[in-house]
């Protein structure tokens, strides 16, 4: 007979009836609520081990989450204490200001950038921009002469934190000059900045470093933001960006300048290290010597779609706003002061002026990735440092739809359609008029025009992705060469179904972003774009100093006279006008004097 298969114990009888009876109180407590009557002689033991481990690891947790707890808060003080009491106020000591601004681009900019990214790249329709995500409010734009800004007026805003007319350089409707933060916090021990991708006399740095009753006094204006003719010295430290020609004298092939002033000359006699080439700035290492100054394209730097393609020729805004920050933050290394650097997206406000839809997402999509690198700089960087971006205008009154015909509109906008195009408007006009500018000779020969007309079809396919071109379209190209810009950049516009109201500016509301909507607080809503000058001041501790800087200013314009510091009173026309809508490329490709076919 087998054995069961678990066998008693000798002696062992009892104490299964023990465990009987404890099961039987178990049931009965499971069925009643009860609690056993029954305890085991461990469990009611005071030397309970297993108890006293339980109560020990309870303890320690309780101990643990305390310290924890109190970290945190103490962290968090600290974080308050440098920061201002609510996280809200500007940091006490030591810190950066970076200031981005997108000249041109206004709300539906982002939306035209948004859906040709997602579709070209395949991401899902909730995928947004880096720029998206630091939406913190609008600004309104409006000038003292206009409701629809200039640049010059719009960045003067930004600057002296004061409206004034369009065509403006830091100059107030009385025609005197206001101190701009930028003067006012190197006066102060700051480090400062500029970077562009349009010429660095051109109306928005300008207003930082210089001033000026009209904006075309380029020539003027770069001797002063090198310092050779600004009333209170050198402003700026470091400045990146396109205009070479204004700094060469007008006896260089290279030169735009109406005199014969060397400004190069003048600013390596003042310390300057200057380059002017992407092989120089390639070889930059983490620190230079400043100040510093890299001229990178005679003219301003080609647009995005066309830099591409030339990519040994010029740094890409995000480069150079990568290498900025850097050389910035080593030059502030063991400075009392930080810095402060405004970083614009200067030629998103060109696509517009073009009306070249495909430009313009190009250039939205750099100005995305120098955000993206401000923040990654912002993390990894130990001084407390704040972005704050916005618009000084919207450019072309854009919209991502267009009514073609008479009847009823479709509701449809195309980004397909731009995803085919390999260049700009501009530089596919530029083509067009080196190909007659080489057949000048045949111009008045019938097949010659059969020939350029079936070039122009070729052109249209490589340059802009358009297969079927129009009779129409082909015949405004040939009779009106020197608007070819605008006509191929309608091609473009047309078929993709994006519409423009104007080749000037609009009076649209622009957005501001942050890198940290607690401390740009202030910006959060509907705000006039004085606010934002106001802001920057204010973040910097500036108040004081930027009406130093205005009142020594308004000195030395009344001691060496007002026109020849700031030039002649603009008359009306100019005040209201103030730039050059014409688009024309200014790559380096444009030859100094320009061409009779070219318009240029």
């Amino acid at each position: 007979m087998s054995s069961p298969l678990i066998a008693h114990r000798p002696g062992s009888q009892s104490s299964n009836s023990n465990a009987e009876d404890h099961d039987i109180a178990e049931e009965d407590a499971l069925l009643t609520g009860h609690r056993t009557s029954k305890q085991s002689p461990r469990s009611s033991s005071f030397f309970d081990r297993s108890k006293w481990r339980e109560i020990g690891l309870f303890v320690w947790a309780l101990l643990a989450t305390t310290a924890v707890v109190v970290l945190a808060v103490v962290y968090q003080h600290s974080r308050a204490s440098n920061n201002g009491s609510d996280g809200t106020s500007p940091p006490s000591g030591k810190k950066n200001l970076i200031f981005m601004v997108s000249d041109g681009m206004g709300p539906t900019s982002l939306s035209l950038t948004r859906s040709w990214r997602q579709y070209t790249e395949g991401l899902p329709w909730d995928e947004t921009l880096i720029l998206d995500e630091h939406l913190i409010g609008q600004s309104r734009t409006r000038s003292t002469s206009s409701l629809v800004t200039d640049s010059a007026a719009g960045a003067t805003a930004f600057s002296c934190g004061m409206k004034s007319y369009n065509g403006a350089i830091s100059v107030l409707p009385n025609f005197e000059p206001c101190g701009s933060v930028m003067e006012a916090a190197k006066r102060r021990g700051y480090t400062t900045g500029l970077v562009v991708t349009t010429r660095i006399t051109d109306a928005t740095p300008a207003v930082f470093a210089s001033h000026a009753r009209r904006r075309e006094m380029q020539d003027d204006i770069a001797r002063q933001m090198v310092g050779e003719k600004h009333p209170l010295g050198r402003m700026v430290d470091l400045m990146m960006g396109g205009g070479r020609c204004h700094f060469l004298p007008n006896s260089s092939m290279s030169g735009c300048r109406h005199d014969d002033v060397d400004v190069v000359k003048i600013a390596k006699k003042e310390g300057w290290d200057y380059i002017e080439s992407k092989k120089e700035f390639e070889h930059l290492g983490t620190s230079v010597n400043m100040p510093f100054l890299g001229l990178f394209a005679e003219h301003d730097i080609p647009y995005e779609i066309d830099r591409r393609e030339m990519d040994d020729a010029y740094p890409s805004l995000e480069a150079m706003t990568k290498k900025a920050l850097q050389l910035l933050a080593a030059e502030t290394k063991d400075k009392e002061e930080g810095f402060f650097v405004m970083i614009e997206g200067s030629r998103i406000d060109h696509a517009g002026h073009a009306n070249d839809p495909a430009a313009q997402v190009h250039e939205v999509l750099a100005y995305d990735r120098a955000m993206a690198a401000v923040l990654d700089f912002i993390k990894d960087e130990e001084t407390p440092t704040l972005m704050v971006a916005t618009s000084d205008h919207e450019t072309g009154g854009l919209a991502t739809a267009r009514q073609l015909h008479r009847e009823y509109p479709h509701y449809l906008w195309h980004p397909s359609v731009l995803a085919n195009v390999s260049h700009s408007a501009a530089f596919t006009a530029h083509e067009y008029h080196k190909h007659l500018d080489e057949h000048k000779h045949a111009e008045h020969d019938s097949s010659s025009s059969e020939d350029t007309r079936a070039w122009l079809a070729q052109l249209s396919s490589k340059a802009l992705g358009i297969h079927d071109c129009s009779e129409e379209e082909i015949d405004t190209l040939l009779e009106d060469p020197v608007l070819a810009a605008w006509t191929f950049a309608d091609m473009v516009s047309r078929r993709s179904q994006t519409g423009w109201s104007t080749h000037g500016h609009s009076g649209a509301d622009v957005n501001i972003y942050s890198s940290n909507p607690l401390l740009a607080k202030a910006l959060v809503g509907n705000h006039e774009n004085t606010d934002v000058g106001a802001f920057l001041r204010h973040y910097l501790d500036l108040d004081e100093e930027v009406k130093t800087v205005t009142k020594n200013l308004r000195e030395h314009m009344h001691s060496i006279g007002a026109e020849t510091y700031l030039g002649r009173i603009p008359d009306d026309e100019e005040r209201l006008d103030g730039q050059d809508h014409l688009d024309r490329y200014a790559g380096d490709h444009k030859k100094r004097g320009g061409c009779e076919v070219c318009g240029l």
